[in-house]
């Protein structure tokens, strides 16, 4: 953790970007600067991984822009996609099965990686169109390096 007193404990970052094939690279990049600048470098690499899971399929099924929201709180971060296809990822129940498969796969990390994810359609107040929110969690020093 950071140890600077004037940096909260605490904190929450949002990024909006368009429908756009760089997005999954910038929400990436942008997230680990978060995580590092905080001082939260044991979670970068999972949540980089997961959070360029939910910013693909934003550019992939839906014709909108997104946003990225990123929080601390209670020494868990959040991040939190939107987008504006209100239709929930599912998880499939054989993800793994299929080694050539290249679609399916995301959800599956979610489930098996992340320490909570869930998601929910929201109504016509994001960007005017509806969609949904999918996020995830992960607590501090989850994983011993």
């Amino acid at each position: 953790m950071c140890n600077d007193p004037r940096v909260p404990e605490d904190w929450d970052y949002t990024l909006q970007f368009p429908r756009d094939p760089l997005a999954p690279r910038i929400a990436r990049r942008i997230l680990r600067l978060i995580l590092e600048e905080h001082g939260v470098h044991d979670l970068a690499d999972t949540a980089e991984l997961l959070a360029s899971e939910l910013v693909t399929n934003t550019y992939a099924h839906s014709d909108g822009p997104a946003s990225m929201n990123v929080r601390r709180s209670d020494k868990r971060v959040r991040v939190s996609v939107c987008d504006t296809n209100p239709q929930l990822p599912y998880l499939t129940t054989d993800w793994a099965g299929d080694a050539d498969a290249e679609r399916g796969r995301g959800i599956g990390l979610l489930d098996v990686i992340a320490d909570s994810w869930g998601g929910c359609a929201i109504g016509d107040e994001l960007f005017g169109v509806g969609g949904k929110t999918v996020w995830f969690e992960l607590g501090e020093g989850w994983r011993d390096a």
